[in-house]
C-alpha cells in the first residue's frame, strides 16, 4: 500500500510505502540488482552489460505516478492522501566497488549534469513541487543495497525540513534586502575557522550550527536557486570539491565514510523563491574512528540535536588533511 497520512499535531505528512518491506536487504555477493545483466538467469535492474550513467524508477517506491487510491475523508483531525509522486534510482558505475569519489571528475560532471536534468524534467511536471536528491552511503546509515548509487524522489507537495528553510530565508530576505545564504557564506569566509575547501565557484565548511560533528555545507559562490541554473564552469568546479571533500572523509579515519548527501534547492511549485540559494548537505554518522552518532531522545523526541564535538575543531580536522 501507498498512501500519505497528516499528522495533525506537527501538520506534517508520513508516508506509508508497505511494499518497501521487501525491498532488497543485502543481496547475495554473486548477485547485485544494480550491476549489468551478465546472463539471463540472473537479470537485473539494469539489462545493458555496460553503462555509464543510468536513471530508472524504483522498484520499492515511496511514491507512485498512478498511487493506489485518491484522497480520503477519514473525519477530523485525521486525512488521508494519494501518495502520488515518481522515485528514482540513478546508477553512475557498473563498478560494485567504486564510489562517487572513485569517479574521474568528467564523470562527476556528466552526473551533475543528470542531476541537473532530472530536477528539470520531473519538476516540470504540473503535479510536482519538489525535486529532493540524495545519496546514501553506507550500512551505518542504512544502506542495504551496497552498489553505488544515489536516489530522487518528486514530491507533490514541499518536505518540511525544506519549508522551515524557505520560511527562515524568507523572513530574512525581507527584514535584511539579502539573502541569509549568500550572507552565511561571506561570514564563513572572513572567519576562516569553519572552512574547509574553497574553490574559485564554491566553499565547503563545517556550518556554525552543525547537528553532526562532521557535517559539511558545500555552496556556490554566486547565488543560484537551483542545480539546473549551473554553468558549465560552475559545474567544473563543483565536481572538484566534491570529489576532495569526499576524500578527505575518507582519509579521516582511514576507510571509505558513510554518509547522506542532500542537495537543498529550490521548490519546482512555479513560485519566487529568489530568496533561496541551493547548497549540498553532507551528514557523515561518525564522531570518532570507531563511535557512531545515535539519535536519540532530545532529537528524536524534542527535535534538538546535540553535537558532542565543536564545529571550528572538526573543520580544522578536515582542513589539514591532504588529498
Amino acid at each position: 500500500m501507498l498512501q500519505s497520512r497528516r499528522d495533525p499535531i506537527k501538520n506534517d505528512r508520513i508516508a506509508i510505502a508497505t511494499k518497501r518491506q521487501g525491498r532488497t536487504f543485502f543481496p547475495l555477493k554473486d548477485y547485485c540488482p544494480l550491476c549489468p545483466t551478465l546472463n539471463k538467469k540472473n537479470s537485473t535492474e539494469i539489462p545493458d552489460k555496460e553503462y555509464d550513467i543510468v536513471v530508472f524508477e524504483n522498484k520499492f517506491p515511496t511514491f507512485s505516478r498512478n498511487p493506489d487510491l485518491g484522497e480520503q475523508d477519514i473525519g477530523p483531525p485525521y486525512a488521508v492522501y494519494p501518495s502520488k509522486g515518481i522515485c528514482e534510482v540513478i546508477c553512475y558505475t557498473q563498478n560494485h566497488q567504486e564510489y562517487l569519489e572513485d569517479q574521474p571528475l568528467n564523470k562527476i560532471e556528466n552526473l551533475i549534469n543528470v542531476w541537473a536534468d532530472r530536477y528539470y524534467n520531473l519538476g516540470a511536471k504540473n503535479y510536482i513541487k519538489y525535486v529532493l536528491i540524495f545519496e546514501n552511503k553506507g550500512k551505518e546509515i542504512g544502506v542495504t543495497l551496497s552498489h553505488p548509487h544515489g536516489q530522487v524522489y518528486a514530491f507533490t507537495y514541499i518536505p518540511p525540513i525544506i519549508k522551515q528553510e524557505l520560511a527562515s530565508s524568507k523572513k530574512y530576505f525581507k527584514a535584511k534586502k539579502e539573502c541569509l545564504h549568500c550572507t552565511i557564506i561571506k561570514k564563513e569566509r572572513e572567519a576562516g575557522q569553519r572552512m574547509v575547501i574553497e574553490n574559485k565557484e564554491f566553499i565547503a565548511f563545517v556550518p556554525f550550527y552543525a547537528r553532526w560533528p562532521y557535517e559539511v555545507h558545500i555552496y556556490p559562490l554566486s547565488h543560484q536557486e537551483n542545480i539546473s541554473q549551473l554553468g558549465e564552469e560552475q559545474i567544473k568546479y563543483l565536481a572538484m570539491i566534491l570529489k576532495e571533500l569526499i576524500n578527505r572523509y575518507n582519509s579521516l579515519f582511514n576507510f571509505k565514510m558513510p554518509y547522506v548527501m542532500v542537495i537543498h534547492q529550490t521548490p519546482t511549485d512555479k513560485k519566487d523563491h529568489g530568496y533561496y540559494h541551493l547548497h549540498f548537505e553532507f551528514y557523515p554518522p561518525y564522531r570518532t574512528s570507531n563511535k557512531l552518532k545515535f539519535l536519540a531522545g532530545c532529537e528524536l523526541g524534542a527535535g534538538t540535536f546535540i553535537n558532542d564535538t565543536l564545529p571550528e575543531e572538526k573543520a580544522e580536522e578536515l582542513r589539514k588533511i591532504k588529498v
